[in-house]
């Protein structure tokens, strides 16, 4: 970015010195090298944030569809319970009693299944993990955007110094450059480090 203050500074010597436009095109350039950085960040942040949300869902899916079974199964159990109860055959109450038991033990795997981590609990943990991801992503996201149209705005106003001979304008142009340049590095580095963009 310091080659943009050069050239600037160069360019304010004089409106009508022979390399002001060549020093703006530099500029022009540097910008739209940062812009295809940004863009190419922020496409990338965006697919991810899609696919962290489908996994997200798909995992709250599969806790919602666990959580129906195992109220069907723990309903059952209640049920035969009651049957148990009331029977006068021994062999009969046995084999109800072992079905219970059964069944009480399919409604705890539902519940927590730390070997496939497939049980409510922990599916609830994974999909948490995903939202956050999504979240992280979306962060980004935003900060590559606002650097995008930093970068945009900016070759505009460099392009408008190369036609007006305006020397103010490519000044704003490489404030702009730099203002690109930090939220570019924030959303590498410290996506969340400013609530207002996480936000957005």
């Amino acid at each position: 970015m310091s080659e943009i203050h050069e050239t600037i500074e160069k360019a304010q010597e004089g409106e009508h010195e022979p390399g002001f436009n060549r020093r703006i095109a530099l500029v022009i350039a540097i910008l739209a090298l940062f812009l295809s950085f940004s863009e190419t960040l922020g496409k990338s942040a965006q697919t991810e944030a899609i696919s962290a949300n489908v996994e997200s869902s798909n995992l709250w899916a599969f806790f919602q569809a666990k959580t129906v079974r195992m109220t069907v199964v723990r309903t059952a159990a209640e049920e035969m319970k009651i049957v148990a109860a009331s029977a006068s055959d021994p062999a009969v109450k046995t084999a109800m009693d072992q079905q219970i038991d059964a069944w009480q033990k399919t409604a705890a795997r539902y519940d927590s299944e730390p070997e496939t981590h497939e049980g409510r609990k922990e599916l609830t943990e994974r999909a948490k993990e995903a939202e956050e991801g999504r979240d992280l992503a979306m962060a980004r996201y935003h900060h590559y955007e606002l650097s995008s149209a930093a970068f945009q705005i900016g070759i505009v106003l460099a392009s408008a110094a190369v036609i007006t001979g305006m020397v103010a304008l490519a000044w704003f142009a490489g404030a702009l450059g730099v203002v690109g340049v930090v939220l570019l590095a924030l959303g590498l580095f410290a996506p969340h480090a400013v609530p207002f963009l996480a936000a957005m």
